[in-house]
């Protein structure tokens, strides 16, 4: 895994925009998404942001970092987004990135590591929980409306 540089924002927003698509197929990034979500995530601190490398050719990312969560001075490790390309899925590739993310994470002092899986989205759920994960909550949200 190496850092995604400024230099290749567009090239990040490309692959960024296969990954929501294929978790929602009626994706489409608004003006403000692509304005916006790579400035924002480099612009975090303690948000890290990989491009996942195998035989030398970028095949996905993972965004991983801390937050301190709640009233509590403790930090909260977070897997954001963890995306392979379809053809080159099924190679370990994904679980070895996670597991140096959750390394790092732990480096870092994060007491827990939370993620999010999509409704629906049995395998991501069932790899997860290989690798320890399980779930504790079920999130709800509601569009109101803005842009």
């Amino acid at each position: 895994m190496i850092p995604v540089t400024g230099s290749e924002r567009d090239s990040f927003l490309q692959m960024a925009i296969r990954h929501f698509s294929e978790l929602n197929r009626a994706f489409i990034p608004r003006d403000d998404w692509k304005q916006h979500y790579f400035e924002s995530i480099r612009a975090t601190p303690g948000v890290f942001l990989r491009w996942i490398i195998s035989e030398g050719e970028r095949v996905g990312f993972i965004l991983f970092g801390l937050e301190r969560r709640g009233f509590v001075p403790s930090k909260t490790g977070f897997i954001y987004e963890l995306f392979v390309a379809p053809e080159f899925r099924r190679r370990g590739i994904a679980r070895h990135c996670a597991a140096e993310a959750i390394k790092e994470l732990s480096a870092f002092g994060a007491f827990r590591i939370q993620l999010e899986v999509a409704e629906g989205n049995r395998p991501a759920a069932e790899f997860w929980e290989t690798l320890g994960f399980s779930r504790v909550a079920a999130r709800y949200s509601m569009d109101t409306g803005h842009k």
